[in-house]
């Protein structure tokens, strides 16, 4: 189910624009320190020790004696690749997407099932755009989250606009109410009904989260949309446009005197994810369905059930299973690679139970097709299906 969900993702990337990279699980401390996650995010992260560390040494950690973290969030490693060469304003917007696994330390009374967990992965994403660029693209990442939601059936949901916290943040107030003020305009423009949440937002910048409500009337917060000036300008993050100073507060000039002077201009950063936690999405996912699961997401798709254990029965039933699945047809080792798409999934249970008793235990356990196989289909090279369950 994670990994259909995460197919799922991945197919609607290309369509909004996004590249799937891949960061690592740990970072240097100094990094970190750069970000603000240390000062300000630390008791939220598990720090690691180095090989042979010591700890401090004269004031400082080097090398293999450096305290490491692991990774809440994949921003400063996506930060490290949007510096690893020269951009051009030609270049934006860069949208990256990770999978990756995060670490938080959440406290134990926090912890509940699979919606607040200590280890999980995001649909993490991050654009690095013009601060003119801005608008369209939270504009197109609330379509994203509609689009992603109105195909799993979840909903209704609310958005909330979260504000500067009272401290623990980076930053000026003005960057701030700027950052605040095009949230709020996209907000605005994209003609949903919104509120605000005072004080709530990330150490780095305001956010747009999208709240959801399970079966038991509890609320969720699962997507996210946060603006940030901040991690830009302390990883040094810059492209290249002309008429640098007009560029950066988003505006456009037709005045060639200005236009022949190019510079550094620091991108701004929006950080998203559309589904938030996939553990915590599939959590309210099996609340929502219930066992009723449309097909392309049914954890049980297909089972084939045999009338008998029979060994010819048993290899046609076998057989079937390859072709469904798409393999080969050879029930050996086969000749080619296995296509990188997503094939159905189907069961076998060839025991020696009752067939009465098979097709009972598979209704209960919601499989959305069941097909029975025998000596004479064998023969007649068929299969008895029932597709009553199928959504």
């Amino acid at each position: 189910m994670f990994n259909k969900l995460t197919n799922f993702l991945r197919a609607q990337y290309a369509n909004f624009g996004f590249e799937e990279v891949i960061t690592p699980t740990i970072y240097k401390k100094s990094l970190w320190e750069k970000s603000g996650h240390w000062e300000n995010y630390a008791e939220d992260m598990y720090a690691v020790t180095g090989r042979g560390a010591s700890g401090e040494k004269e004031g400082r950690q080097v090398g293999e004696d450096e305290e490491y973290g692991l990774k809440p969030m994949n921003c400063p490693g996506h930060c490290l690749i949007f510096a690893s060469k020269k951009r051009s304003y030609r270049d934006l917007p860069i949208r990256y997407a990770d999978f990756s696994p995060l670490h938080r330390n959440e406290v134990h009374g926090a912890l509940s099932g699979l919606t607040r967990v200590r280890r999980f992965h995001q649909d993490d994403g991050h654009i690095f755009c013009r601060a003119s660029q801005i608008q369209e693209e939270i504009s197109r990442t609330l379509e994203f989250v509609q689009l992603a939601y109105r195909t799993f059936g979840l909903g209704p949901y609310r958005l909330a606009l979260s504000t500067r916290p009272v401290d623990h943040f980076i930053g000026t107030v003005e960057e701030w109410d700027n950052a605040e003020a095009a949230l709020r305009k996209s907000l605005v423009a994209s003609g949903q009904p919104w509120t605000v949440n005072d004080g709530d937002g990330a150490f780095y910048g305001p956010k747009i989260d999208v709240i959801l409500r399970d079966s038991d009337g509890k609320e969720h917060q699962t997507a996210t949309i946060q603006l940030d000036f901040q991690l830009p300008k302390r990883f040094d993050l810059e492209y290249q446009a002309p008429a640098p100073e007009l560029e950066s507060r988003g505006l456009t000039t037709t005045d060639p005197s200005l236009l022949e002077v190019e510079g550094p201009v620091t991108p701004v950063l929006i950080h998203r994810a559309v589904l938030g936690s996939v553990e915590r999405i599939m959590a309210l996912l099996i609340e929502h369905y219930n066992g009723q699961w449309p097909f392309w997401l049914n954890p049980r798709q297909v089972i084939i059930v045999t009338v008998n254990d029979s060994q010819p029965v048993v290899e046609f039933a076998e057989k079937c299973q390859k072709i469904i699945m798409g393999m080969s047809r050879q029930l050996r080792s086969p000749k080619k690679a296995m296509p990188p798409y997503q094939s159905i999934s189907v069961d076998l249970d060839t025991s020696s139970r009752f067939l009465k008793r098979k097709i009972s235990d598979a209704k209960r356990k919601r499989y959305a097709v069941i097909a029975v196989v025998g000596n004479q289909e064998a023969a007649a090279n068929r299969m008895i299906v029932d597709f009553r369950a199928f959504p």
